[in-house]
């Protein structure tokens, strides 16, 4: 039986050709610390674009780095397994102070300030909407505390939020997973969660350019699945739900919150809502219809007692199959 954690000796010559070269050992040593696109490299090591997409080519036919589309850009990562292993080994074994690393690291962190003081605008020109929204239910530490609550303090190896927004939910559950993958429509919403993520140097958790209704992810390969308001902008949020359990793994948990019924139709013509709330009856019919159980029900009140503002539920599903010791599919692969 092959060791699946060690490299034949072909495997290693192939990983040694590969960063055998100053470029490429640059580039492992950049990706080490985040992904990173075409034009991120090539301001960081001040070379064109296509040297720097060649040798990002032969990276990635060599099993070290993974290319993730997102848009008319793509993003590059170091993978996982041996041979990114291996590589990742040899970065470590050079100086700390090496200049030429160094001036690489140098300009790497001005172009992540850069992308961060982006992303804070960006977020500062919404937050004025986001806040109006949010005085009508209950406060955002409040939902965070039950959602921790009714997730409960078991870590678990795989998590994906659809919707991720800003990311917020990958920071708060980062000592509960060990690997995740974030989703969302908004390129611009993925450069604020991109910034987040790098400020608090979250390096188990990658986040994607995706559409809810045709996941970009391998079947059966998540232990949680959270929805956290975004059910409530979609036309169809059952082929979404549909979507998200498809992901699941057999034992697996899907968290959904999103608001109760309501009637502020304010909310569908100026925050752009297409739903006006869901009820528990109809959130167990569609749970139930994917062969989900449904194991808890909270709901939150609003910040005050009038009948104009928001309840907030929180709804935990369970995919009652037998968790098998069979081996998926890595969560984070992207897939057609």
């Amino acid at each position: 039986m092959i060791d699946q954690d060690t490299l034949s000796v072909e495997a290693t010559l192939a990983s040694l050709r590969a960063v055998g070269e100053a470029t490429r050992l640059r580039l492992v040593a950049l990706l080490g610390q985040s992904e990173l696109t075409v034009k991120d490299a090539t301001a960081i090591l001040g070379q064109s674009q296509p040297r720097i997409s060649r040798h990002l080519k032969l990276l990635a036919e060599a099993g070290l780095i993974l290319r993730f589309p997102e848009g008319s850009w793509v993003y590059y990562r170091l993978a996982d397994g041996p041979a990114a292993d291996f590589a990742r080994d040899l970065v470590k074994r050079i100086s700390a102070t090496d200049p030429v690393l160094t001036a690489d690291r140098e300009r790497f962190q001005a172009i992540r300030k850069a992308k961060a003081e982006e992303a804070a605008a960006y977020f500062a020109a919404k937050a004025a909407t986001w806040d109006t929204e949010r005085s009508l239910h209950a406060a955002d530490s409040d939902v965070e505390k039950a959602l921790l609550r009714v997730l409960g303090e078991r870590p678990f190896q795989s998590f994906l939020d659809l919707g991720t927004g800003t990311g917020r939910l990958l920071e708060l559950l980062s000592d509960r997973y060990v690997s995740a993958l974030g989703i969302d429509a908004s390129h611009d919403m993925l450069s604020v969660a991109r910034a987040n993520l790098a400020r608090i140097g979250l390096s188990n958790a990658q986040v994607r350019h995706g559409d809810i209704y045709a996941l970009n992810v391998p079947p059966r390969s998540f232990d949680v699945v959270a929805i956290h308001q975004v059910l409530h902008f979609l036309d169809d949020p059952a082929r979404a739900l549909a979507e998200a359990a498809r992901a699941l793994r057999p034992g697996g948990r899907l968290l959904i919150i999103d608001f109760a019924p309501h009637e502020l139709e304010f909310l569908r013509e100026t925050h752009a809502h297409r739903r006006l709330g869901f009820g528990h009856d109809q959130m167990k019919r569609w749970l139930e219809a994917l062969d989900l159980e449904m194991e808890q029900v909270t709901d939150l009140a609003p910040q005050s007692d009038e009948n104009t503002n928001l309840t907030v539920t929180l709804w935990l599903a369970r995919d009652p199959r037998i968790v098998t010791d069979l081996p998926v599919a890595d969560p984070t692969r992207e897939v057609a």
